[in-house]
């Protein structure tokens, strides 16, 4: 049964196959004020020149957790960025300095990264929510100069930057904190007309630090030239246009939160919203409501739970603002699809992009039809291709590695501090390996299987976990599902499902049996599991990605690698 979901209309991209065959980036250097004679940084480009056309506009609405909101308009952010930046020179920071923001999601956050970028710096922001140890480890690699934190944070990792030497310079948002200097005074140190330093495209703007399936997390270095593919996501991907109001609901911690959720909305003038409270479905419903949002970028676990608190609660809220709906972060289930269909009556465009690409790579655009559980096609300007571990293109159909053609304008420039990790990226001559699996279809699709290392090989056959999960949460008694492969003497491995149940149902082996032969029915023979075991919840890492790889090693009795960035 094909399943496609015809357009609803074109979007900024009119005709996909068209603007692929034409595309150039430098097509986009029109679109920034340094082909006009100004710096070349991405904070210019994000704020400063907006200060200057459309200053009354507003640039953020922060929503703190107890529902204040804190607005600030292109004019407002520009001079408080540039008091930033000049109040950092002048506590004797410079050009090339990391400096950390540890801060929950509010104004101070967004002033504090467009100022250490304006000021020729590199920003690290780091997700509020992690521990000491995974702060320890960040700033051992990273080094910075200085960290942005608030009180409460400073107190949870106080006894880690004692153990540094030398220790970064503290900066304090919102209170006193013994040896930190107060955000206030930094801000009021510096000038409002500082004007933004002249960068070189190559040279870093932000560090994202990401985790691997062993080892410490490894910092992603992307550089200013990425502000070329992030204000094509925007226009493109996002389909942002005047008037839009943008929420992007990814920390800033995460690259989603800045490619897309600060940077890219930004070169376009875009209103964006920022919310610091914790995941609840009406608390999102209603910030959509009350801003009237019209592009929401989000992520599949977060649409998942919103399935899960019931069709019911949507209706409480007027969501008739939402114009586009995007989703990235990990694969998109087809139900996810089918439900935004039935439920918000809206597509949900899936995308495809890693932190070390920097921005979208792969996309559903609003001008394409739609296969729901496909990532879509290749963004104009990216060459993207499922090969072999010698690097030559497979047929339609085949499975094999995801890899892109280097140079793309957001590609990392290289893993902090550690140049062999940098190198491994491109072991499949000619290419850069994502460490995804996936296939092409016969119109240019690109369909995910899995991680390399999360494939299954169960009874000679090779088996994507995604598949399985997607089947498994169609059963509904379903809320979640992750799938690995357990050792297995006679079929080398076996299919074991893990399985977060809908409220108002109870384990039971009636349950499994029912939940098996749903699945086995609809998938190949070999792809049903075999063992099912159900859990209150999945390990998560605090973006939301299941971490399959855990699962995994303990079932096979193996390290369970760098655990920094799981949920509590």
């Amino acid at each position: 049964m094909d399943e496609s979901i015809p357009p609803t209309g074109p979007g900024n991209l009119r005709d996909y196959r068209e603007a692929y065959g034409a595309f150039n980036w430098a097509s986009l250097n029109e679109e920034f004020d340094w082909s006009r004679g100004g710096p070349y940084n991405v904070a210019a480009e994000a704020v400063d020149r907006h200060a200057r056309e459309r200053p009354e506009k507003a640039a953020i609405h922060s929503v703190r957790a107890n529902g204040e909101v804190h607005s600030l308009t292109f004019r407002e952010l520009s001079g408080l960025s540039s008091q930033f930046a000049d109040g950092l020179l002048k506590m004797g920071l410079a050009r090339g300095d990391r400096v950390f923001v540890y801060l929950d999601r509010r104004s101070e956050l967004f002033v504090s990264v467009i100022g250490i970028v304006k000021m020729g710096g590199i920003a690290c922001p780091l997700f509020s929510a992690l521990g000491p140890e995974a702060v320890k480890d960040r700033l051992a690699d990273g080094r910075p100069a200085a960290i942005v934190t608030s009180p409460y944070l400073f107190e949870r990792i106080s006894s880690v930057l004692k153990d540094l030497s030398p220790g970064p310079k503290v900066i304090c948002v919102g209170g006193r904190a013994e040896g930190a200097m107060p955000f206030e005074d930094v801000l009021a140190s510096g000038s409002p007309d500082m004007i933004a330093v002249d960068m070189r495209p190559d040279e870093p703007y932000i560090i994202h630090y990401t985790s691997g399936s062993t080892g410490k997390p490894k910092g992603v270095v992307l550089p200013h030239r990425a502000m070329l593919q992030q204000l094509s996501g925007a226009k493109y991907v996002a389909d942002l246009r005047d008037g839009d109001i943008f929420w992007c609901t990814a920390d800033p911690g995460w690259v989603t939160g800045t490619s897309m959720g600060i940077f890219g909305p930004w070169y376009l003038g875009t209103t964006i919203i920022s919310f610091e409270g914790r995941f609840d479905a009406r608390s999102w419903y209603s910030l959509i409501d009350r801003f009237k949002v019209t592009v929401w970028f989000t992520a599949p676990t977060a649409l998942r739970m919103l399935m899960k608190a019931g069709d019911e609660v949507v209706k409480e809220f007027d969501l008739g603002s939402l114009r586009h709906v995007c989703s990235a972060g990990e694969p998109l289930n087809p139900h996810v699809v089918r439900w935004g269909m039935e439920v918000l009556d809206r597509r949900i465009h899936d995308n495809w992009w890693q932190t070390e690409t920097g921005a979208p790579c792969i996309s559903n655009f609003q001008c394409m039809t739609v296969k729901p559980g496909s990532m879509g096609k290749a963004v104009p300007g990216v060459v993207a291709a499922v090969v072999d571990e010698n690097g030559m293109e497979l047929p339609t159909g085949k499975e094999g590695f995801l890899a892109l053609r280097p140079g793309w304008p957001s590609m990392m420039t290289g893993i902090w501090g550690n140049v062999t990790k940098y190198r491994e990226y491109f072991y499949v001559p000619g290419w850069y390996a994502s460490g995804d699996q996936a296939y092409k279809d016969e119109e240019g699709y690109i369909w995910f299987l899995g991680r390399a290392d999360d494939v299954i090989k169960t009874s000679g056959e090779r088996l994507g976990p995604f598949e399985v999960e997607s089947a498994l949460i169609e059963h509904p008694s379903v809320a979640e599902s992750a799938v690995v492969g357990k050792p297995d003497d006679l079929r080398g491995e076996i299919v074991k499902a893990f399985i977060v149940l809908r409220p108002g149902n109870t384990p039971s082996d009636r349950l499994k049996e029912d939940i098996t032969n749903f699945v086995r029915v609809r998938l190949a023979y070999y792809a049903y599991p075999r063992e099912i075991e159900f859990v209150d919840a999945l390990p998560k890492t605090r973006s939301g990605k299941i971490m399959r790889r855990v699962l995994k090693a303990k079932e096979g009795g193996h390290d369970t690698g760098d655990l920094s960035m799981l949920e509590d």
